[in-house]
């Protein structure tokens, strides 16, 4: 049966959506932040927890140095050292470890502890968030508005594991943003930051139209009907040029639905946005003419 200690990882895994290897991972390495601010600040120390029993193990690290070329003491030994700490035969560069206590609670700061442990959860946390979204550039993402900032200069979205930026130029001008609002948004870039992840997100942007209709009309989404350009004057119009790669298939009636079910749902994500379907055609003189 695992005790306690271990099922409170488990726990604070599952909380933090890390795997449990992260999290005991930056336990152990607060737990040697913290024998280091004792009496061996400068030496190296390995902390390793059993992850079945919770037992700790802790360790001072040296490096077996020839005895001319020895710099630190609190990092490195001779040859002849190494085998009388029980490492018989062993050369330059290789590395021993000696046992030490573990520190029992009264001779660690916990506040250090807790303070590490956590700030080390919360780097382990910004990374899972920033390779979650990285993977979701390009693509479609739903979020609530939480506040917007200086008059529309942007809106803040919850997208659950971490917020977004809709800044002004992302906006489309004749939509009205609200507190509580849920939006669909268009990932444009994710970017580390000094506070962690940040990513940009957009409604205006064309990108945000192609997405939705591959969701709308299956028939994109399977490359029956290609997308060759899209137009857009965000809140106000949108031309979208098809072309249908079966025979067969009309491409122009597939994104528009039975009764124009399909485009009506894009219509509406889009509040009302005039969406127009046109049908793509490689010489310039027919295509300009379907676009009218």
């Amino acid at each position: 049966m695992k005790n306690e200690f271990v099922l409170a990882i488990a726990q604070l895994s599952a909380e933090k959506n890390l795997d449990s290897d992260t999290v005991f991972a930056a336990v152990e390495a607060a737990m040697s932040s913290a024998l280091k601010k004792d009496d061996l600040q400068y030496a190296e120390v390995e902390v390793k927890i059993n992850r079945d029993s919770g037992n700790i193990d802790a360790w001072r690290l040296y490096t077996v140095t020839p005895d001319d070329d020895i710099e630190d003491d609190e990092l490195q030994v001779s040859p002849e050292r190494a085998s009388t700490m029980g490492y018989p035969g062993k050369h330059a560069g290789d590395v021993i470890k000696e046992e030490v206590a573990a520190a029992p609670a009264g001779r660690i700061a916990a506040q250090t502890l807790k303070q590490v442990v956590l700030q080390r959860l919360r780097e382990a946390e910004r990374e899972s968030v920033f390779e979650d979204f990285t993977g979701k550039e390009g693509e479609l993402v739903s979020g609530t508005v939480l506040r917007v900032e200086g008059g529309r200069r942007q809106v803040i979205l919850d997208l659950g594991r971490t917020e977004a930026v809709l800044p002004a130029a992302e906006q489309v001008r004749s939509e009205h943003y609200r507190v509580g609002q849920r939006l669909r948004v268009f990932v444009k870039e994710v970017y580390k930051a000094s506070k962690g992840p940040q990513v940009v997100v957009s409604r205006s942007n064309p990108a945000l139209v192609k997405r939705l209709f591959e969701l709308e009309v299956p028939e994109i989404a399977r490359g029956v009907v290609e997308v060759m350009g899209i137009a857009r004057d965000g809140g106000h119009r949108t031309k979208i040029a098809v072309i249908s790669r079966q025979h067969g298939i009309d491409p122009i009636g597939a994104c528009v639905g039975v009764r124009g079910s399909r485009i009506q749902n894009i219509v509406n994500e889009l509040g009302g946005e005039r969406i127009d379907v046109v049908r793509w055609d490689p010489v310039e003189e027919a295509f300009v003419a379907n676009s009218l």
